[in-house]
């Protein structure tokens, strides 16, 4: 087999490359806390969130509930404007929480509100697969006919006895139905996996590109299990760190890929890792490394080993 041109002559699809592609011109995203929360925090359908979740660990300082949301984009903009100067268009990108957890005249009022502020031409919606129906996706649906719209999944694990250890309070296959019924009326999906989750050896791991390469996704973005403080995780780890499987940065890289050369090469790879301040980080120390620097790790052992995203996949969607 031979090795496919990529956008921009990488090994894998890339994100940058997409946008590119997509809008011809330097696009960035500007995070908003719109005051949303989640059915297994409420109540709704549990207490407490995620295990692994703090979201004041990935939050940008400008980002406040207590702002609107047409405030939050006004700083935004200020905030990227130092580094990031050729970005005239922008989407709001609504990461805080559930995003579509709240009834549809809430949600028409915060995503019309945000629209309307000059700049912006599109919506990325972070979400659950059990917080949208069907009028819910409908409204997306209209917007995506004028707008770039993408929601995007947390569906952090394919295994359902991982969902329930970490008190997702959804299914494997509520996320397959949520991303279904999104795409089937035209609207832009992604989706979110972490990688190392307790109990998850590194075959079922790598097992999980070949069930997510069957889905009908636009893009998808890894993170690496942290234990950051302030979860319930924290707790768990404190108690028994030889249930967590942490890997340390080649291991993650050399992991990465193993998946990447599974994936579906259909996908556009948003990212490979996350981040959070190293003063929230309890575990695995990857010191100050940041993201881009870890791409360019992956990129270069991809070319090392002579190999490319989607180089083992099966095109069968059975």
């Amino acid at each position: 087999m031979n090795f496919p041109v990529f956008p921009g002559q990488k090994r894998y699809n890339s994100y940058n490359e997409y946008f590119k592609r997509t809008f011809g011109t330097r696009i960035q995203k500007l995070s908003i806390d719109a005051g949303f929360t989640c059915p297994n925090r409420d109540g709704t359908k549990a207490f407490g969130g995620c295990t692994f979740c703090n979201n004041n660990a990935f939050n940008p300082s400008y980002c406040q509930a207590s702002k609107t949301v047409t405030h939050q984009l006004e700083e935004g903009k200020q905030f990227h404007a130092w580094r990031y100067r050729r970005a005239i268009n922008y989407l709001a990108y609504f990461q805080a929480f559930s995003n579509t957890n709240a009834p549809i005249a809430r949600l028409k009022k915060l995503y019309d509100e945000a629209l309307s502020v000059p700049g912006i031409i599109g919506l990325v919606i972070g979400t659950r697969p059990d917080c949208v129906d069907e009028e819910k996706l409908d409204y997306f649906a209209t917007l995506a006919k004028k707008y770039y719209i993408i929601i995007e999944y947390g569906v952090e694990s394919c295994y359902d006895f991982t969902l329930s250890k970490i008190n997702r309070g959804h299914s494997f296959e509520d996320a397959v139905k949520a991303i279904e019924a999104t795409t089937q009326r035209g609207i832009k999906t992604g989706a979110h996996l972490i990688l190392g989750l307790p109990g998850e050896s590194r075959e079922m791991i790598l097992d999980e590109a070949s069930i997510v390469s069957k889905l009908p996704l636009t893009t998808i973005k890894f993170h690496q299990l942290q234990v950051i403080r302030g979860t319930s995780m924290e707790r768990d780890y404190a108690m028994h760190p030889e249930c967590f499987q942490l890997f340390i940065v080649n291991d993650y890289v050399a992991l990465m890929v193993d998946f990447l050369e599974r994936l579906n090469p259909e996908f556009v790879v948003e990212r490979f890792s996350g981040e959070a301040p190293p003063s929230y980080v309890i575990a695995p120390d990857w010191g100050l490394l940041r993201s881009d620097e870890v791409a360019r790790k992956i990129e270069k052992l991809l070319e090392e080993r002579n190999t490319w995203q989607g180089k083992l996949y099966n095109n069968e969607r059975t």
